[in-house]
């Protein structure tokens, strides 16, 4: 009787064992995160070298942009909420096809570049709150169509596997507009073709586009249409079901927007003449959550 209450006390003990790491497990993610940041006084931040003006590897070599400036300052509010006196940054570079990819096998805490929000890619990784807000448009030749309609037959060129091929399909099969679409791993290679004439347009944010005609080899004969065919929250991607680092990344972002530091970071990607738009600065407003 005494073996068999032994064995019995054992069976429980070790499944209390199990639960106990289950649990454990469950929140290692947050523990994990804050515990590896503040025990190696580093961040990673994923980035992107051909996403300007948000991500991208600047002319000596460094990581630059808006949102690679913002992920600066949330690492700086970081440190003072892990009570570091400094804290490095590691910076990781990604590609559009695998930034997701950064974050969930753990090779990055934050992935810091144009990110699109979506519901879909919930299942996949977290999101901070909005960062950004742009839409989609069309980059043209002056001398071919200049809008969605006129590009029945063209070649529309856009980078592969975002929502903004998504969105391109979605809005020419909304006009019913019949076009070949050309995947392009980069936007640097989107600018290319169009700039040699082999594809009519490249779809894109329509501040990525800015930044590309200023990158053309000839920018008179490119323009940037006028219309938003879409609209895209940008924000912050890291580990799923990571709360605690999320609200803690989130808790930084406010303090930036509500202290009013977000305008010399916007001054310092976008030029100190540049201004936000008012559905800009109502996203800070409202994204600037209070304590």
């Amino acid at each position: 009787m005494f073996t068999a209450e032994l064995t019995l006390h054992r069976a429980l003990t070790g499944a209390a064992l199990l639960l106990a790491l289950s649990v454990t497990a469950a929140n290692g993610a947050y523990a994990g995160t804050l515990d590896r940041i503040r025990q190696a006084k580093t961040i990673r931040l994923a980035y992107r070298e051909d996403a300007a003006p948000f991500s991208y590897k600047n002319n000596i070599g460094e990581p630059a942009g808006f949102i690679v400036d913002l992920c600066r300052a949330v690492a700086a509010k970081l440190a003072q909420q892990l009570e570091l006196p400094t804290l490095s940054v590691a910076y990781v570079s990604v590609t559009a096809a695998d930034r997701f990819d950064a974050i969930e096998q753990n090779k990055a805490d934050l992935l810091c570049e144009p990110t699109t929000a979506t519901l879909a890619r919930r299942a996949l990784v977290d999101f901070s709150i909005p960062t950004y807000i742009d839409g989609a448009s069309l980059m043209v030749r002056s001398d071919g169509p200049r809008d969605l309609q006129g590009m029945s037959g063209q070649k529309i060129g856009v980078l592969g596997g975002t929502t903004t091929e998504d969105a391109l399909r979605n809005a020419l099969k909304d006009a019913g507009v019949t076009a070949d679409i050309i995947l392009t791993k980069s936007h640097s290679e989107g600018l290319a073709m169009l700039d040699q004439g082999s594809i009519s347009a490249y779809f894109a944010d329509r501040d990525i586009l800015t930044t590309l005609v200023s990158q053309s080899k000839a920018p008179e004969k490119l323009l940037v249409g006028d219309n938003y065919l879409t609209v895209e929250p940008y924000a912050l991607a890291l580990s799923h079901g990571d709360e605690d680092f999320r609200l803690a990344v989130d808790e930084a972002l406010s303090h930036i927007y509500r202290s009013g530091d977000i305008g010399s970071i916007y001054a310092h990607a976008f030029g100190p003449q540049a201004t936000p738009s008012t559905l800009l600065k109502s996203v800070y407003i409202i994204s600037g959550l209070p304590d």
